[in-house]
């Protein structure tokens, strides 16, 4: 899923720069930016598009290695399946959360990568007792506090978008994770997932109320 995820991401950003460049905003538009105007129109494929395309080379070389080291790590983890749902819905949520509270056009996978992120928090809490899930979680640790630092000084990183992805991953970890977990049984499973699904409508909602009452039509 990890070499997938790359040469999706890969292919967009090279039929991007072929087609007016990665940082062109009508280019971003065609190939599914989020654009919160165009999600309330209908294109709700924007909450998840978003997470392949990158703008400008230096954004997808770092998301790029991010995704390549944490994410073979965490698919070894919690194999093909889980890690493929993890990422596709920490971005959906990411996005989610960027509809929400964040007007302008945006895209990365730093949405999928801030829930990759959180999941090795969970890991953590899961499997106490496991010498590499333990080292994975304190390293990571250190890298979400310094990321979120940072992102909080910087205008051009969408930090609702990290902040929604790292819930998604957060919930969702719980959510798939083994009921042979140190303390999470089925349902405690069942209530992390509603709570990810709540979060969703929540989010969608308060960016479909925000859009239309800001003066668009």
């Amino acid at each position: 899923m990890t070499y997938g995820f790359l040469a999706v991401t890969i292919l967009m950003y090279l039929l991007m720069t072929f087609n007016g460049g990665s940082e062109n905003p009508w280019t971003l538009m065609i190939f599914g930016a989020k654009i919160n105007e165009f999600i309330v129109y209908g294109e709700w494929w924007r909450l998840i598009t978003p997470i392949f395309l990158h703008i400008g080379f230096s954004h997808l070389l770092f998301n790029g290695l991010v995704i390549y080291f944490l994410g073979i790590e965490l698919e070894i983890i919690i194999g093909h399946f889980r890690f493929f749902v993890l990422y596709l819905l920490s971005g959906l949520l990411g996005n989610a959360a960027s509809f929400a509270f964040n007007n302008s056009i945006s895209a990365g996978a730093s949405t999928a990568i801030f829930g990759m992120f959180a999941t090795t928090i969970v890991l953590g809490k899961l499997y106490p007792y496991h010498t590499k899930i333990q080292r994975l979680s304190r390293d990571y640790l250190a890298l979400i506090v310094i990321n979120l630092i940072t992102g909080f000084f910087s205008h051009s990183i969408d930090y609702a978008g990290h902040l929604g992805g790292m819930l998604g991953g957060y919930l969702m970890m719980y959510t798939l994770s083994s009921k042979n977990a140190i303390n999470n049984p089925t349902k405690k499973r069942i209530k992390f997932g509603l709570a990810y699904l709540l979060c969703l409508i929540i989010l969608i909602v308060i960016g479909y109320i925000k859009t239309t009452s800001s003066g668009f039509k």
